[in-house]
């Protein structure tokens, strides 16, 4: 957390920082982990000051704000961080502030309560040299059936442990992975090179589906509310999450079996046992 929709989500909400000049970069005083920054602050500094923010894009579970000249500077918020225009949840975990030219928008907020999340300038060859690498997989909102599964068919490891891998496919994590699986009908400890050829058309479904609806309705704030949109409000989805954190309680959808929780890989998997048959063998 933050995945996919939250993110999307944060990089809709920055849209009024387009075309915006960078005055100045301030890291805030904070008594909790750091957040790591390449190359450092001062460098960072002295080569974002003066330019213009062309676009917000993302790239899987990352801010992307491209920069006059060909520069881009990667926010990537990992578990709790989060990219703001308005006062952050408190400011005793706010990490930098990006001062902004003009009356509206005049800030960009990075705010982190774990200090896990990274902020990284790029110039267009090392960008192309990240791109190059592989370890970003294409976008789950732009992957085809064909794609996903000639990246991940030939798999001994569990779907759901799978859909985690960012080299395979970008933007998918713990939760939509758990809400993805259900909608496909899909048991998380299936084996890739198990499923049919209707299953992975299933899945490629369910992905777009859960994706954009939890888009709509600008991702889930969870328990402990971390998670804000750009505006500092809390997302919708956690009221239609059909698995996620519903151990014990009768499934939405079958309205008989109630959600099992396991782990895989040390995370939390949620699924109904009715919906989601295991595995054969």
């Amino acid at each position: 957390m933050p995945e996919l929709p939250e993110v999307e989500t944060m990089r809709r909400g920055l849209s009024p920082v387009v075309g915006r000049r960078i005055t100045r970069i301030e890291k805030v005083r904070c008594r909790h982990k750091p957040i790591t920054m390449r190359p450092s602050l001062a460098a960072i500094r002295r080569r974002i000051t003066g330019r213009t923010i062309q676009a917000v894009e993302r790239a899987g579970k990352r801010i992307v704000l491209c920069l006059d000249g060909g520069d881009r500077l990667l926010i990537h918020p990992r578990m709790a961080g989060l990219v703001l225009l308005h006062d952050p949840p408190d400011t005793e975990h706010l990490r930098l502030r990006i001062h902004l030219s003009g009356r509206e928008a005049r800030k960009l907020l990075y705010w982190d309560r774990r200090g896990l999340g990274t902020i990284e300038l790029l110039d267009a060859k090392a960008l192309a040299a990240l791109n190059a690498s592989g370890t970003l997989g294409p976008d789950a909102l732009q992957t085809t059936t064909k794609s996903l599964r000639r990246r991940l068919a030939g798999s001994r490891r569990a779907i759901k442990v799978a859909l985690l891998d960012q080299r395979a496919i970008a933007g998918i994590g713990n939760l939509y992975a758990s809400e993805i699986l259900h909608v496909a009908r899909i048991h998380p400890e299936c084996r890739c090179r198990q499923l049919t050829a209707a299953q992975w058309r299933r899945l490629h479904a369910a992905i777009i589906e859960v994706l954009q609806q939890a888009i709509d309705l600008e991702g889930s704030t969870l328990s402990d509310g971390t998670y804000r949109n750009a505006l500092n409000q809390a997302g919708r989805y956690q009221n239609h999450h059909r698995v996620y954190q519903r151990t014990g309680q009768v499934c939405t959808t079958c309205g008989d079996a109630r959600i099992v929780r396991n782990v895989q890989s040390q995370r939390s998997t949620f699924f109904c046992p009715r919906c989601q048959k295991p595995p054969s063998g």
